[in-house]
């Protein structure tokens, strides 16, 4: 999902509908995302609703994998090494199962500034 900065506020909906749709992103001057290579909704402008968007990434990230250890506290890394590119592949595989069939276009893992992880599916590349 690339991100861009954009307006958060159409002209086709009433202030209520627009905070409703935007959250607390809705800004009649300016602010939000928009996710390039998807189908985008003509009303919202949007690809999907970000709070929505958030929580999917609050249940299939946040929850299984902040202040964790992986190793231990994390089930799929009790049989799967905890490698940069084996959280890729959880993070993709546990965002599939909440999005939309054929939202998700890859996943990005920065461990330092010069290791990066690009995940798409079956195919891993390393920066």
């Amino acid at each position: 999902l690339t991100c861009h900065v954009c307006l958060s506020h159409s002209k086709s909906l009433s202030d209520e509908e627009n905070l409703k749709v935007f959250g607390k992103c809705n800004n009649p001057n300016g602010h939000g995302h928009n996710y390039k290579g998807r189908k985008i909704d003509p009303v919202s402008g949007m690809v999907m609703n970000l709070t929505d968007l958030k929580e999917h990434m609050q249940e299939a990230i946040m929850e299984p994998l902040d202040h964790k250890n992986l190793d231990k506290d994390v089930p799929y890394f009790s049989e799967v090494v905890s490698t940069t590119e084996n959280v890729a592949v959880f993070i993709w595989d546990s965002l599939q199962k909440l999005l939309p069939q054929g939202l998700l276009y890859k996943v990005e893992v920065h461990e330092t500034e010069q290791n990066v992880v690009v995940y798409k599916g079956e195919e891993a590349l390393v920066k």
